[in-house]
């Protein structure tokens, strides 16, 4: 790269300073440590909230202004029995136990307990009269509540029950401290299987353990360092609570990936008989500068989720583009000041049987698998480029049925509280989680109009199972009024979000057709719909805006529109393919109790999510794959013979690469979370296609078929600057191969 920046002479600067460049490194990396476990816990939320106006938004606005205040928080605690009804006496005294141990904890975490003996209430007692159920408020805001609430569980967990009774409980905040704990439980599992992994295909591919330990300790590091920045973010920000999985999640894999492919080429350089501080060098002018461009592309994708005026796509968009930006950092600076202090101890602890597989200095590398089936497909280019891209667009068909939603209790696996306590609430009562829409009417609460669209809307839901009888509540001005209406079933599923989209779109507005007043519906099921909403109308922007500049950076890097306009069309495939079979495994159940996982809808941020990850970490593989292709076109000008070079240089290490990837990614499949399930699950799919389908099919054979013309860029773009990526010397003559022609 020409100008004032320069990923070698950036290299060979590290390589000429180590210590310095390490203890700047060590420094960033405890300041960061320090930072995060300081402000990390009060830095994120579990709440998915919308920016802008919308109904569900509007909604609690105007109910926290002038009705409700500041939201308080309650979950439903149902005490059971086999045999007894309420009405005994030993029940009484059952209920009477459970709420003194909860009242226990003291009034500066539990408030507001009423039971059916305090009221009388007979909603309240099952139809059997052998369940009661209760509301227990729960002190302090969303995130201090949710801590609250594991208190509650162990002070629930320490009543002694006689035997015959059972006591659940459920709602917002259990469930929301049940997907934390999962999350970090399934997050630490994902690390664990990603970790084991990459430490075998590192060593086969390596054969030394030394230089198997670097990238692994270069991802962790990585990954240290953008938690402490997405913690200082979350002072500014607010973000979701998976910002921490996205950035274990990615960091593992670009983070070891970048530094699997610079280790590599300071290897082969080494192997040649290049000085150390020139290994590095070229090293940093050749593998560093193909990750700096792999990471710019994947930051350019992923600035797409900051467009979302949702705050989960910009936290996992943040945090996936701070980790990125550190592992290509790191890259570019902190290993070339390690292999320098290191040198040749890099092949410290050797393992003769795998790491004799390394060609010797002038020695062709050795054809794998993948760069016999590269030269195979080159020999009938059109026949595998019609059956390769066959396959992906027949993959990706089930695309077309997808169905988007949020996963609530009823997708959580058997054994959770919150989902116990629902089960006990929909069979003994009747009604899911207390989650109720509420119908907020911005208005003369004492117009005989309002009053009256009132009374028509309320008719309207008697006798409809879908909704229980609803209360209204009014403010001290009469100028608000909120009716709550009681939703029957998980509010997050399809059946009821479709009877809060009909309450929205048909009951509401046929009961206050022509009345002075503004009505909006706010609730978790309102939240979800204008979620999905959001993530529908948002998709084409963001897949515009990426493939946009995703293109743009491509034209400028290879200098070419055929390039990146066929690299592009790869990556839709490759990431069309992963939405389809996403949707065959999770949305229709072919195949998912092979893997473990829960049949149920799409979440609805997972198409953009996939897309913007999907597309960048693609581009990763192309950006290699191409720059080792260009780099040896340059040099011979033989585009057939380009190509399977390109290949076959690469093979090993992609391969590696894109297994180690796979890997990350199904370790966090594998876990109990049906979000972190799907979306492990896509990126591992994409991952696996891109890295064999389009790199050992799709690229050769369209390659083959458009020959020099994959370097034509138009005369009028000649201003252009030159970034190359590969900053190959020219070969002698009788250097050139003169098999495979130029096309």
């Amino acid at each position: 790269m020409s100008g004032l920046f320069s990923t070698e002479r950036l290299a060979r600067g590290s390589a000429s300073h180590p210590w310095l460049v390490i203890l700047a490194w060590v420094i960033l990396l405890v300041s960061s440590v320090a930072v995060s476990s300081t402000l990390f816990a009060d830095a994120v939320t579990s709440e998915f909230n919308l920016i802008g106006d919308h109904d569900s938004k509007l909604a609690k606005e105007l109910l926290e202004e002038r009705l409700r205040g500041e939201p308080e928080f309650a979950d439903l605690i149902v005490v059971k029995s086999a045999t007894i009804k309420v009405d005994d006496p030993a029940f009484q005294q059952t209920v009477e136990a459970v709420v003194a141990g909860i009242s226990a904890l003291g009034p500066e975490i539990v408030r507001d307990i009423e039971t059916f003996y305090d009221n009388n209430q007979e909603f309240q007692v099952s139809e059997n009269r052998q369940a009661t159920f209760f509301q227990a408020g729960i002190i302090g805001d969303l995130t201090v509540a949710t801590e609250h609430i594991e208190e509650v569980h162990h002070a629930l967990d320490a009543v002694a029950l006689p035997e015959g009774f059972e006591v659940f409980i459920t709602g917002q905040l259990t469930l929301g401290h049940e997907f934390i704990v999962t999350s970090e439980e399934d997050l630490k599992k994902g690390e664990a299987i990603g970790i084991l992994i990459a430490i075998v295909i590192l060593t086969i591919v390596f054969g030394a353990v030394a230089a198997m330990v670097l990238p692994i300790v270069m991802a962790v590091m990585s990954i240290a360092i953008a938690i402490g920045m997405a913690a200082l973010a979350g002072q500014v920000f607010e973000l979701n609570l998976f910002v921490s999985n996205i950035i274990t999640m990615i960091g593992l894999a670009v983070g070891i990936d970048y530094s699997l492919f610079i280790v590599s080429r300071f290897r082969e350089e080494r192997r040649k008989g290049q000085e150390v501080v020139e290994a590095i060098a070229v090293a940093g002018g050749t593998a560093s500068r193909a990750v700096l461009f792999s990471g710019m592309t994947v930051v350019l994708a992923l600035i797409g989720l900051l467009i979302v005026p949702v705050t989960v796509f910009i936290s996992l968009g943040l945090g996936a583009i701070f980790v990125v930006i550190v592992s290509v950092a790191a890259g570019l600076t902190l290993l070339p000041a390690i292999l320098r202090v290191m040198g040749d101890k890099v092949n410290w602890l050797s393992i003769p049987k795998i790491g004799s597989r390394d060609p010797a200095p002038g020695e062709a590398p050795k054809q794998s698998i993948w760069s016999r089936l590269a030269a195979g497909v080159m020999k009938a280019p059109a026949l595998s480029l019609v059956i390769a891209a066959g396959l992906l667009l027949a993959a990706g068909y089930s695309y077309l049925d997808i169905s988007t939603g949020t996963s609530g209790v009823s997708s959580l696996p058997d054994g959770f509280r919150s989902k116990d306590g629902f089960n006990a609430l929909q069979n003994d009562f009747g009604f899911g989680l207390d989650a109720p829409a509420d119908v907020v009417i911005d208005g003369d609460m004492q117009s005989p109009q309002v009053l009256g669209a009132i009374d028509a809307l309320t008719a309207s839901l008697v006798g409809d199972d879908r909704f229980g009888e609803p209360r209204l509540e009014t403010n001290a001005a009469n100028d608000l009024g909120a009716l709550v209406v009681p939703l029957s079933g998980d509010p997050t599923s399809k059946a009821t979000t479709a009877a809060v989209e009909e309450l929205r779109d048909k009951l509401i507005p046929d009961a206050f057709r022509g009345v002075q007043a503004n009505v909006y519906i706010g609730g978790p099921s309102s939240d979800d719909i204008d979620l999905n909403d959001i993530a529908l109308q948002y998709q084409p922007i963001v897949f515009a805006f990426v493939l946009g500049l995703s293109f743009i950076l491509l034209m400028i890097v290879f200098r070419s529109i055929v390039i990146p306009a066929t690299a592009i069309i790869m990556n839709l495939l490759s990431v069309g393919a992963a939405y389809g079979l996403l949707v065959l495994v999770f949305q229709k159940g072919i195949g998912n109790e092979i893997f473990g996982f829960e049949q149920d809808v799409i979440q609805p941020w997972m198409p953009l999510m996939l897309f913007t990850i999907l597309f960048g970490l693609s581009m990763d593989y192309q950006v290699f794959l191409l720059s080792r292709i260009q780099e040896r076109y340059n040099q011979t000008k033989n585009n057939a013979e380009s190509v399977v070079h390109g290949v076959t240089t690469t093979a090993g290490l992609i391969t590696g690469a894109a297994v180690i990837m796979v890997a990350v990614f199904a370790g966090f499949a594998a876990g109990r979370l049906v979000p972190l399930q799907q979306f492990g699950f896509g990126l591992a799919i994409a991952v696996l296609v891109d890295a064999t389908v389009v790199r050992t099919v799709l690229v050769p054979s369209t390659m083959q078929l458009l020959g020099d013309r994959n370097w034509y860029l138009p005369s009028f773009l000649g201003w252009l600057p030159e970034f190359r990526i590969e900053a190959g010397t020219e070969l002698a003559p009788e250097e050139i191969p003169a098999v495979g022609g130029n096309d």
